[in-house]
């Protein structure tokens, strides 16, 4: 990590419910918690549970110095909403086979 910069990953024990519209796209009682340096924490669901069936993979990449590229994936009216790191830096191994979502409800 860059100076100044820290993530931290955490197994969570937070009921994480994404719905979208009508449609639950994931529900976990297991999330992994990411923190990072000027980010809000972000809920890493595992693969399994999330309803890929019901999302598109799209062409979307991004590239996080700390974390590694991001795939993106899409419902047809919401453009990458989702997005996970299949080959995560070393540092945060954790979150490989899981995704995450901009705005899940969490209890």
């Amino acid at each position: 990590m860059t100076k100044g910069h820290t993530i931290t990953i955490e197994q969570g024990d937070q009921h994480v419910r994404v719905v979208h519209g009508d449609l639950v796209l994931a529900e976990s009682d297991r999330p992994l918690v990411l923190r990072e340096t000027g980010s809000p924490a972000r809920y890493y669901l595992p693969a399994e549970d999330v309803r890929l069936d019901l999302l598109t993979p799209s062409g979307t990449h991004t590239v996080c110095p700390f974390k590694g590229t991001a795939s993106y994936w899409s419902l047809p009216d919401a453009p990458d909403l989702a997005w996970a790191y299949p080959a995560p830096k070393p540092d945060v191994a954790a979150i490989k086979d899981h995704l995450c979502f901009y705005a899940p409800e969490v209890s």
